[in-house]
């Protein structure tokens, strides 16, 4: 069975709360234990000082978070759990993706584009308040993934710019320095993550200072929920689910059963304080016995430390000899190698040479936002062009269609091209495959 490796990230810039293990830490635990997976998760603390620069502040989130997400039932046996400044071969790799990461694609990163955007509202100067860390951003998060050659990386709709970004500087370091030294990220998109009400029923955050830190002592826990916002209706009231931010969050605790018997009780007319009382047992049950362990750990640091260092050795065991390989395909060698580097290249360049003579398939995204695909010939002729697909990851899953089923399979995703004989493209997709099979076969 072949082994998938999904990498995660957290930045250690704040308390964890209910919204995060509800929506992110539970789920991802949970998919951690999946078969035919290989799991890293990251404490992203390079990234946690582009916006904070309070050390002791970046110092305590890292314990909090840490401790939280081995509390809640993180296995580090199980996965590599590590900090991201432990790996040194990261900012390594980020100066060298660096090198290969055009300008104009960071000047298109979300991030940078609306603080300038702000900036140029406000009427002051474009990059007034941004900093090369904010800028660079994407190129580290790169490096992340990279560095790990990682095939998933989940992430809400808002990060996926950042994982094309990283399959860009991926594929322009590859071409460039011709080999195949990474795998190209793809991302795994969550849009189900759900999403818990706040003290005063928005979305459960820091910015908005309406959130209930997971693991609250027991008595802040309890007076933290009696101060979520309910409305006026009495005991003995009917009282209406929808809109409920208290049985909103009961529900991303309880079972099916369980939330259909407070549902009952809103009908029949459940007093607000009755109400908050079952909310409070039912989230101190799940909770209770990982408060213990993350007490503990929170205590002692030192078996954090212990265990995030053990995760950097594991981590390192794979970023290590992949940076050795980086170092001696940019020309950072030892001189006392001789020619044999300059061979070792001739030999590359004959077999990239060898590679270019194929067909090729290509696929890009356009200015319309779409994502397409072509089939090159060997001489630079186009002949198959793709209509357009809403996501990369589609027109990978229409080539990957072509190649096992043949053209009627997809043919309803070809626009016409006009001169080109069906021959010539059955010659390619045969050439294609032979080239495959040769190289399995090897």
């Amino acid at each position: 069975m072949s082994t998938t490796r999904f990498l995660t990230g957290i930045t250690p810039s704040g308390t964890p709360h209910l919204g995060n293990y509800a929506g992110m830490m539970r789920p991802a635990i949970q998919a951690s234990l999946s078969p035919g997976v290989e799991n890293f998760y990251f404490l992203a603390d390079y990234h946690a000082l582009i916006k904070c620069q309070e050390p002791e502040r970046v110092q305590r989130s890292t314990i909090e978070i840490a401790a939280s997400w081995l509390a809640a039932g993180l296995d580090p046996e199980q996965v590599t759990f590590y900090r991201q400044s432990d790996i040194p071969e990261i900012p390594e790799l980020t100066w060298f993706l660096t090198c290969v990461t055009g300008k104009g694609l960071l000047n298109r990163a979300h991030a940078y584009k609306a603080s300038v955007d702000k900036n140029m509202a406000a009427g002051t100067d474009p990059d007034d308040g941004v900093t090369a860390g904010l800028f660079m951003y994407p190129v580290l998060m790169g490096a992340d993934i990279l560095a790990f050659n990682a095939h998933k990386v989940p992430v809400g709709r808002d990060q996926v710019q950042h994982i094309e970004m990283a399959r860009d500087m991926a594929s322009s370091f590859n071409h460039i320095y011709g080999g195949e030294f990474f795998t190209l990220p793809q991302a795994a998109v969550e849009d189900n993550v759900a999403t818990l009400p706040g003290l005063d029923g928005r979305k459960m955050s820091k910015s908005y200072n309406n959130t209930i830190p997971l693991f609250a002592p027991r008595e802040q826990l309890r007076k933290l929920i009696n101060g979520i916002a309910t409305d006026s209706r009495g005991p003995s009231e009917p009282k209406d689910t929808e809109g409920s931010a208290l049985f909103q969050i009961y529900q991303a605790f309880a079972s099916e059963a369980e939330t259909a018997a407070l549902r009952q009780a809103y009908a029949d007319g459940i007093a607000w304080g009755d109400a908050k009382q079952v909310l409070f047992d039912r989230i101190d049950r799940e909770l209770a016995p990982m408060r213990a362990r993350y007490e503990h750990l929170t205590a002692h640091p030192a078996e954090l430390e212990d265990i995030l260092q053990a995760g950097a050795a594991k981590a390192r065991r794979l970023t290590t000899p992949l940076l050795r390989t980086l170092r001696a395909a940019v020309g950072l060698r030892s001189l006392a190698q001789g020619v044999a580097p300059a061979k070792a290249a001739k030999a590359a360049k004959a077999a990239k040479a060898a590679k270019a003579a194929l067909p090729s398939f290509k696929q890009y995204r356009e200015a319309d936002g779409q994502f397409y695909f072509k089939l090159v010939a060997a001489d630079g002729r186009l002949l198959l062009q793709s209509t357009g697909f809403a996501a990369p990851k589609d027109a990978g899953q229409a080539i990957a269609r072509l190649q096992q089923q043949g053209l009627a399979a997809v043919a309803d995703q070809l626009a016409p091209v006009d001169g080109v004989a069906p021959h010539d493209v059955a010659a390619a997709l045969q050439a294609l495959a032979d080239a495959a099979a040769a190289a399995t076969a090897a």
